[in-house]
């Protein structure tokens, strides 16, 4: 039996282990269901909420100019973002927690499957380094994405190996495939507008050093972000049509950064990462990688050396550029450019959980290649970094550690049919807004709601909103900034409360001094408040407290008030 042979028994053992572990643990979300706890910030509070609330509007495939009456008297059909997204297809079809669950594996999946197609072709080659491969693929499959972006970021490494192999003229129709599919399951805002940017970078790099012109891996790139194009067709039109409606981002302020704020800012995200593309690489990886830098710089410089140290730079650089987005030197060019306020150009450190894990995958072949303890070292480390990724599994990370609500504690379904049977009239008959609790969840069971988190709607909305709780803005410069240089969160904002929106039924608080515009409330059309606490001086704002509404399937205690 050759040693070629042992080692691809060897490879497929590690894969199907790979796969299995990867099972294990996606099944909290299948095995709980409904009771899985899973991330609320940026998906409970929204996403979740958003796909119920389009999936029931009938608006799926709505006009561009359309609008959906359920949240703020008329969002544009535009703010949901595309149908041709797979996601949405998911929510379509299935209930809200099973899509959840079919779309992690999905994303999961497909970031293992791709990282190790990516490293066994292109940069880990050896036969005997099958240990590196699969365990960096599985690493990468374990990291806490964003769950809305599905294949934003961790389909990277799949489009890079189906790209890297088009460039050395493999034209399979798997790699094409690839390309055509991805965009279908992806966002070109979120992610893949900048690895485009990346790979058009490599193209260059061919043409200007190596003379090659690679016309086929030009093509590839206009393929794939033509379809990227289709897809978004609905970003597409707004971008390029005058828009009779301004919308709220037009008055994002984020440059306010002086240059040593930017460096430290820098070294934070390159050593803690962004909650939106968490690595988790602080404990083992960077260790791993700073120690394999020393290395390589006291020995003559190999191909795989050289690679090495730009993925170094490259990694800092994104952070940089992160940091930098945020600095007051952009002030004057995005007082005059409205993309630059309007459109997150800090993204392209969102291509840093591929170079951060390509990084790894290199750096342990690199000390592979060396002694024979070194072998033992690399193995140890991508085992610990295995197991650093664990507790961060959504049902460890927040159910055992964080204790959030449930699913079902989250969004209290029957709890908040109760609510409505006791209105008992037509849920589009009245308007609603929440204190103490996300908007979301009073959209997700149904109700018509003043108050909402989204990335795009009307900024004379927000304006108009505004006149609710101009009052307790003014009491509290935090919330008067969040809300007048942000405004994504279209919160009824509470000085006594901050930003704190998860007051649960143990909570012993109670609002003591609030003071809301009801008039310009009800002329809204709103009628009740769900508050998470008791509004001590509910009549002095002309409420009335109707009904308390508690259930043990839920984690809040809902007082509901009614304008008199």
């Amino acid at each position: 039996m050759s040693f070629g042979h042992l080692n691809n028994r060897k490879e497929k053992v590690y894969l199907v282990t790979g796969i299995s572990l990867l099972v294990l643990f996606l099944s909290p979300l299948y095995l709980l269901g409904e009771d899985a706890h899973i991330r609320i910030h940026d998906n409970m509070d929204s996403n979740l909420a958003w796909y119920k609330v389009l999936i029931e509007s009938g608006q799926v495939f709505g006009d561009v100019g359309s609008t959906i009456p359920q949240v703020i008297n008329g969002l544009p059909r535009n703010a949901f973002g595309t149908e041709f997204s797979g996601i949405v297809w998911l929510h379509s079809l299935f209930p809200t927690m099973t899509a959840y669950a079919l779309s992690q594996t999905i994303t999961r999946l497909f970031a293992f499957m791709g990282m190790y197609l990516l490293l066994k072709k292109h940069f880990i080659t050896n036969n005997d380094a099958a240990v590196i491969r699969v365990g960096v693929a599985l690493a990468f499959a374990f990291t806490p994405f964003w769950p809305s972006g599905m294949l934003s970021t961790l389909g990277y490494p799949l489009a890079l190996w189906a790209f890297l192999n088009i460039r050395l003229r493999d034209y399979s129709w798997k790699n094409w495939l690839t390309l055509i599919l991805l965009p279908l399951y992806s966002s070109l805002v979120l992610g893949f507008l900048f690895f485009l940017i990346l790979v058009s970078f490599i193209w260059l790099y061919d043409l200007i050093l190596k003379r090659d012109l690679n016309l086929l891996f030009l093509t590839s790139i206009f393929l794939m972000s033509s379809i990227f194009l289709l897809v978004e067709y609905r970003l597409l039109i707004t971008m390029l049509t005058a828009v009779e409606e301004p919308m709220h981002r037009i008055e994002f302020i984020s440059s306010r950064h002086d240059f040593w704020h930017s460096v430290r800012l820098s070294i934070k995200n390159f050593f803690l990462g962004h909650t939106h593309v968490m690595t988790i690489h602080t404990v083992i990886i960077i260790p791993v990688l700073f120690l394999t830098l020393g290395i390589i710089l006291f020995r003559k410089k190999q191909k795989q050396d050289k690679l090495f140290i730009f993925l170094f730079v490259l990694n800092y650089g994104l952070s940089l550029w992160y940091a930098l987005w945020f600095n007051k030197m952009w002030g004057p060019l995005k007082e005059n450019i409205e993309l630059l306020v309007t459109f997150n150009f800090a993204r392209f450190h969102f291509l840093r959980p591929l170079v951060i894990y390509l990084s790894f995958a290199i750096a342990c072949m690199i000390l592979w290649k060396m002694k024979k303890r070194w072998r033992k070292f690399v193995m140890i480390a991508i085992l610990a970094q295995l197991i650093v990724l664990i507790p961060f599994n959504e049902e460890i990370h927040y159910g055992a550690y964080h204790k959030t609500p449930s699913f079902k504690e989250f969004y209290a379904e029957k709890q908040f049919n109760e609510i409505k049977e006791y209105i008992g009239t037509p849920q589009k008959s009245y308007r609603v807004a929440s204190i103490g609790l996300h908007p979301s969840i009073a959209q997700y069971n149904g109700f018509y709601t003043l108050d909402t988190y989204n990335n795009i709607y009307p900024i004379s909305y927000k304006y108009q909103f505004r006149k609710i709780i101009s009052k307790e803005l003014e009491k509290n410069a935090s919330l008067k900034k969040y809300y007048d240089e942000w405004g994504s969160r279209c919160y009824i904002f509470v000085d006594e409360l901050g930003k704190n929106y998860d007051f649960r039924k143990n909570s012993t608080k109670k609002i003591e001094n609030l003071e809301l515009n009801i008039a310009a409330f009800k002329e809204m059309g709103g009628r009740y408040f769900f508050s998470a606490l008791p509004i001590v001086n509910a009549e002095t704002n002309n409420l009335q407290l109707v009904k308390e509404f508690n259930h043990l399937e839920s984690a809040w205690k809902i007082y509901l008030y009614q304008t008199s």
